[in-house]
């Protein structure tokens, strides 16, 4: 075979001239997709260990290959790797370390593949793990909100519609109301996990391979369940990529929801809750300020999450079949958003737990704004046989007077409340206390104190 020199592109015989320096600086990926060096080792080992099954390289050569490979593996997790941008990739740079090593038997290890399904099977390896690596920091967020939820069962607030008082509710229900969602972000990326579990390895450019390889031994090698079935669609398809900045997206909104509603509750309007003075940054001019920084900080990192996920939408929507340069970018994208949300996810675990409710504050503002007039108009129909538009009625109209006389519900005697309805007792009384009106929410999944320790027994037995 022709002798390949170190220090000249693997394609410098077809394309005899030196390229611009300003096309190598856009050209070369490298100080990007260096990330997965690892992934590509690993990669290239199931290769040439299926074409000497496949008799395609000598038992001698795949051993040197991979003696070769595992030796730049060293290199690079002991930083004595050179990555040179002249080599344009990750992929080209080993290759090109490879040559150094071993020589000229370095050039097997392309055989029966292209950079298209080497760089994919590279890219899906990483993700699976990255993946992996969210989910775990997912389950310490959730855990951290279980253990603040535990903490406030019985801490009664309201819970709002339009930002309004709407219901009493338990500020440990309104917590778990986060856990639901960030389960629903674990099981998007767990379902993100199997749609991509088909291995790209072995369809080569774009239309496979004349070489007799096996795909289903790569494929096992490497993890994957099965290899793709269709070449033009292997190397095009950016869709796994979707699944994830979509998954990354999700969650960060997530995240960015419950920031604002901490942010709007630590104002001096709410001061529902206290956060630490370890999350907490100060002011250069006012020094009584404490600011929730690191909330407005999640905040605004999803911006950066949704403008990766439309950016790689975007660079899809005009893309015939099926490589080209353009799928470059998906890899900063998704380094960049995966990254961006390991990051938010620690620091909105830390927030967790160094927040505490102001639960005499939450009792305060829960016991303005008429919020057991639902209970009243459901007590008229469960006690006094009304169907619920005539309750509903009613009960507006005691709030109405309750409004004129400046007064909460629970204020009202019942001399006045027998002027709107008079066969009410003084059993309705009971109905203003909003211990009763939370507890009375027993249906599955409602905030009644029982219901919520049943779900955070549940879900302490999951984790």
């Amino acid at each position: 075979m022709a002798k390949n020199k170190n220090n000249q592109a693997i394609w410098n015989t077809r394309i005899q001239k030196e390229a611009s320096n300003l096309f190598q600086k856009v050209g070369n990926s490298i100080d990007v997709d260096k990330r997965l060096y690892k992934e590509d080792i690993q990669g290239s080992i199931a290769h040439v260990e299926m074409l000497f099954r496949q008799k395609i390289i000598s038992f001698k050569i795949k051993n040197k290959i991979i003696y070769g490979l595992n030796k730049i593996y060293k290199e690079i997790t002991h930083k004595k790797f050179e990555f040179n941008k002249k080599y344009e990739d990750i992929h080209m740079n080993i290759e090109k370390r490879l040559f150094q090593i071993i020589g000229d038997e370095a050039g097997y290890i392309h055989t029966a593949r292209s950079r298209n399904d080497q760089v994919i099977t590279d890219f899906k390896i990483w993700i699976k793990t990255a993946t992996k690596g969210i989910n775990n920091n997912i389950d310490k967020v959730i855990k951290s909100t279980i253990k603040l939820a535990e903490k406030n069962v019985e801490t009664i607030m309201p819970g709002f519609t339009h930002l309004k008082n709407a219901q009493a509710i338990s500020f440990g229900h309104y917590l778990m109301a986060y856990v639901e969602m960030f389960n629903r972000d674990k099981k998007r990326f767990l379902n993100n996990l199997d749609n991509l579990d088909e291995s790209p390895l072995g369809v080569a450019a774009l239309s496979g391979t004349s070489f007799n390889i096996d795909r289903n031994f790569t494929s096992k090698k490497l993890g994957f369940k099965r290899p793709t079935n269709n070449s033009i669609d292997t190397v095009s398809d950016r869709d796994f990529v979707l699944d994830f900045l979509y998954a990354v997206s999700v969650c960060s909104m997530h995240i960015s929801r419950i920031a604002e509603e901490l942010i709007i509750w630590n104002s001096d309007g709410f001061n529902l809750i206290n956060l630490s003075d370890k999350v907490v940054t100060g002011s250069s001019i006012m020094p009584q300020k404490k600011n929730p920084d690191l909330l407005e900080y999640l905040r605004g990192k999803t911006g950066a999450s949704y403008g990766n996920f439309f950016s790689m939408l975007t660079i899809l929507k005009g893309l015939p079949l099926s490589y080209f340069k353009d799928l470059q970018d998906d890899k900063e994208l998704v380094f960049n958003s995966n990254d961006t949300l390991i990051n938010c996810l620690k620091i909105f675990d830390e927030v967790l737990k160094n927040c505490s409710a102001n639960k005499k504050k939450m009792l305060e503002l829960a016991n303005t704004g008429h919020i057991a007039a639902t209970d009243l108009a459901d007590y008229l129909v469960k006690e006094h046989n009304l169907s619920f538009r005539k309750a509903y009625q009613k009960t507006a109209a005691i709030v109405n007077m309750a409004e004129k006389r400046k007064k909460n519900l629970n204020e009202l005697t019942l001399h006045e409340l027998k002027k709107i309805e008079p066969k009410l007792t003084e059993e309705v009384l009971n109905i203003f206390e909003l211990k009763n009106s939370i507890n009375s929410k027993k249906s599955f999944g409602g905030t009644s104190f029982d219901n919520i320790r049943k779900m955070i027994i549940k879900y302490k037995k999951t984790k």
